[in-house]
């Protein structure tokens, strides 16, 4: 038996007892669903009208072995069909079949509430060709719409759900327990293929009286539920439920901090609002539609969270349970629940209420540190900005922030530095014919990194006295990085003159002589003057922006410093404080944006131009081959037409940056003169 009761989906090795094939009047498969009771399946409602008036549900795992056949209607008024808001959201599509006849109890199966995403899942339906039915694997990728639908990805293309499996339940492939039921599968013109699943808590809501066959602990802690009184229900602090809702919606923040007095009337019914509204069994109805009496924006998407915890008089211990409940790891309860989250690697977003209310606070903020580290996403609630407060905004909020830039800056830099050298190596070397133009790229890394090089000044700038002695690091540094690469360029140009020299005699000797090693120490050497331009570059732009920062600590006294760091914030309380947390830069995302793009074009730019150089060391050897060749063929007499074709190829092919196109049109023309001269007959 499973966790919550009846026959568990874990084993694929056979029929699960609780899967029904449904036919229509026709005698087609209408669908699938899920025996919940002796007498009732759960389908969807367009399963139901596809069957028309006559409904048989047939049992396919059946303990004899046999496929007993039931006629079954829709029970009363569980029936929900389809809709579609404005936008064209979907909602609804459940109902609920009687039988006429009973199933055995053990046959049935229970729907567990359980926050899955990322994990694989299975579904037993119909689709053509199969009728006895077959399993199917998605992976969660995460809720879509207001109804709160989750959407699946296929494990494999041919796994998508198609017809015959609208209505199959859906289980969770570690803890075998069925989370929900197939909506619909959809092949997009795209070529991306998802199916839908309605879970447990959004079939709770539109159905209500399958309740007692729905078990797991709700997403939400019963101290969180909206009061009884009505007055409390009218309060709504609309710019905090704005900036609620935004996170709920995911608006692309990892963690949010705010601060809820135990006084503060109008803010707790706000923060109660948006948990409710963001549950999928909680949500009312009213509110999936768009067209709703709420002020706009305030509205958080369904399964905007996974759990929503009152922290208040509880362990670190005893939430970590919790959350390992609510995401299925009730696996090995030998284990301490923080390990089971660890070795998981499931995240989720998670509100904790009150965590400075905690009965170990510093404990609680470990476990969060945590989950934010496994990616988790935190809305955190405080009662007071106090000594907690400050040391979760700095652990959770300021550190990874400053961490996350300076991996960013590193990046970049690699991008502007190595990187880009081994672009211009390149573009030393061979013309870029057909190779995409990158400069505009690295004019946006370089603007990017000098953004983020201003930021870190500007955090500087608040550091009292210790300013003075990190600037005067930097320029110390900065001034030896600047000596270290004029050291090295000065070498490098010793080096140059005398492979240049070296070439030269050899050349005049030896025509064909040189070899590869030497080409591509001449590609490297050729793009010298643009690395001598770069590092120039380099020290003007790290001097200018010191100059500004010093220009600006100068020009802007402390009070100046403060009303301008006000008027950066643009929410109230909390709010404004976290827009000013050290290391908060807004364009973070979007600069890790361009150094994704940014990064791969130039990868892709110096493959190209490596096959391009790779194409002109290839031409030299056949140039060379062919010479050699065609002097043996002369026996010491003169060709001086042949001649100038290979001077003409051999000139091109030494060229650098070298045209390969245009040397391999040179080189076929000597190749082919020499062929009908008798020189390439073997």
């Amino acid at each position: 038996m499973a966790a919550g009761g009846g026959d568990p989906a874990a084993s694929p090795m056979k029929t699960p007892s609780w899967a029904v094939r449904i036919r229509g009047a026709d005698g087609e498969i209408a669908g699938a669903g899920i025996l919940l009771t002796p007498d009732q399946v759960l389908t969807c409602a367009h399963v139901v009208d596809r069957a028309a008036d006559r409904l048989t549900a047939e049992f396919v795992g059946a303990a004899d072995h046999s496929v007993p056949a039931v006629r079954a209607r829709v029970d009363g008024t569980a029936y929900v069909p389809e809709t579609r808001d404005a936008d064209g959201d979907p909602s609804g599509d459940v109902a609920l079949l009687r039988l006429e006849r009973p199933r055995p109890a053990e046959e049935t199966v229970r729907l567990h509430r359980l926050s899955a995403p990322g994990r694989e899942v299975r579904m037993y339906g119909f689709p053509y060709a199969h009728n006895g039915g077959i399993w199917f694997r998605s992976t969660v990728v995460g809720g879509c719409g207001r109804d709160g639908q989750v959407q699946l990805s296929p494990v494999n293309p041919g796994e998508l759900a198609s017809p015959g499996c609208s209505g199959a339940g859906v289980a969770d492939s570690r803890t075998g327990e069925v989370i929900g039921m197939v909506l619909s599968g959809q092949l997009d013109q795209h070529g991306n293929r998802f199916s839908f699943m309605s879970p447990a808590e959004t079939i709770a809501r539109h159905l209500p009286r399958l309740k007692p066959r729905i078990v797991g602990p709700t997403a939400v802690d019963e101290r969180l539920l909206p009061t009884a009184d009505g007055a409390a229900q009218d309060l709504l602090d609309e710019p905090f439920a704005q900036r609620l809702a935004a996170w709920l919606r995911d608006d692309g923040s990892q963690v949010k901090i705010s601060v809820v007095e135990r006084g503060d009337a109008a803010r707790a019914a706000t923060l109660r609002r948006a948990i409710t509204l963001a549950d999928r069994e909680l949500r009312t109805a009213v509110s999936i539609d768009r067209a709703s009496l709420d002020p706009p924006g305030t509205v958080p998407s369904a399964g905007g969270h996974d759990l929503a915890v009152d922290a208040s008089g509880l362990t670190a211990a005893e939430i970590a349970e919790r959350i390992a409940e609510r995401i299925g790891l009730w696996q090995h309860p030998e284990h301490p629940p923080l390990d089971r989250i660890r070795a998981s690697k499931t995240s989720l977003n998670l509100v904790v209420v009150g965590v400075d209310e905690a009965a170990d606070p510093p404990d609680l903020l470990d476990l969060l540190d945590v989950l934010r580290a496994g990616g988790s996403r935190l809305l955190l609630v405080f009662r007071t900005a106090g000594d907690c407060h400050r040391r979760a905004r700095e652990r959770l909020l300021a550190r990874p922030a400053r961490e996350r830039r300076a991996r960013l800056v590193e990046r970049l830099r690699d991008i502007t530095g190595p990187l880009a050298e081994d672009l211009h190596e390149r573009l030393a070397a061979v013309v870029p014919s057909g190779v995409r133009p990158l400069d505009s790229e690295l004019v946006a890394a370089h603007a990017a990194l000098a953004a983020l090089l201003r930021a870190d000044g500007d955090d500087r700038e608040r550091d009292d006295d210790r300013d003075g002695d990190r600037h005067r690091d930097r320029d110390r540094a900065w001034n030896r990085d600047g000596d270290r690469d004029r050291d090295r360029e000065r070498d490098r140009d010793k080096d140059w003159r005398y492979d240049r020299d070296q070439d030269w005699h050899h050349g005049h000797g030896h025509g064909h002589g040189h070899d590869r090693d030497q080409d591509r120490r001449h590609d490297r050497d050729g793009g010298l003057h643009q690395d001598r331009r770069q590092v120039h570059d380099r020290d003007q732009d790290r001097r200018q922006v010191h100059d500004r920062d010093q220009d600006r600590r100068q020009a802007r006294g402390p009070v100046q410093d403060r009303q301008q760091d006000r008027d950066r914030g643009h929410d109230p309380v909390e709010d404004r404080k976290q827009a000013r947390a050290p290391g908060h830069t807004p364009d973070l995302d979007r600069y890790e944006l361009l150094a994704d793009r940014v990064a791969g074009r130039l990868r892709a730019g110096v493959a190209e131009l490596d096959r391009l150089r790779d194409r002109r060391d290839e031409l030299a050897g056949r140039l060379r081959g062919y010479h050699v060749l065609h002097q043996h063929s002369l026996e010491g007499e003169e060709d001086p037409a042949v001649d100038d074709l290979y001077l003409r190829a051999h000139a091109l092919l030494r060229t650098r940056p070298c045209d390969v196109r245009a040397a391999e049109a040179a080189v076929d023309a000597y190749t082919r003169r020499v062929e009908d001269h008798g020189g390439g007959d073997t």
